[in-house]
């Protein structure tokens, strides 16, 4: 389980996203489940891009708007609900090893440079470990900033978008 996250967060550094001019700190948020399902189902669960409205409670819509399912290039426009519609692209994907990138596109979210993948491994006791990570900027390239927009707000806001995703596919796939 930690090797799948160090992995996960090598693949995270690798992308070309270093400080910018402004030297706005890089911050990598990572979160990880346990659920008590084989693999095949839960990846059944996340795997499709335009899906993430079924399995995450922050989200109202999440269509496709340019490429299809499964092929880098793919584009969905994610609705908060009772909230703004922002875009999302599929950078990689891949069934055999159950994992996909993406990044956003444009979002009036107070972030920039905000690269995620995500995966689905077997756990070796039966079950499934999920990952999610993610790494980005705060939008906000001033020194002082409000604390609703500082770094802490951001990760804050990540982890917990993360977290209640994850949740949500724990309770689907072991039927809860």
């Amino acid at each position: 389980m930690k090797k799948i996250f160090l992995a996960l967060f090598g693949l995270m550094l690798a992308f070309p996203f270093g400080a910018s001019a402004d030297d706005r700190e890089l911050l990598v948020v990572g979160e990880m489940i346990e659920i008590n399902a084989k693999p095949d189902v839960v990846w059944n669960i996340v795997k499709a891009f335009d899906g993430l409205v079924n399995w995450h409670p922050a989200f109202s819509g999440s269509p496709l708007v340019k490429g299809r399912n499964g092929h880098p290039g793919a584009v969905r426009a994610l609705t908060i609900k009772d909230g703004p519609t922002f875009t999302e692209e599929l950078l990689a994907y891949s069934e055999p090893r159950m994992a996909y990138t993406y990044n956003i596109v444009e979002s009036p979210l107070p972030i920039d440079h905000y690269l995620s993948s995500m995966s689905v491994k077997g756990n070796g006791s039966g079950g499934t470990t999920v990952a999610w990570i993610g790494t980005f900027t705060r939008k906000n390239p001033r020194d002082n900033v409000a604390e609703a927009e500082s770094d802490a707000a951001m990760v804050k806001l990540i982890i917990g978008a993360y977290q209640a995703g994850l949740e949500t596919v724990k309770k689907m796939a072991e039927g809860k």
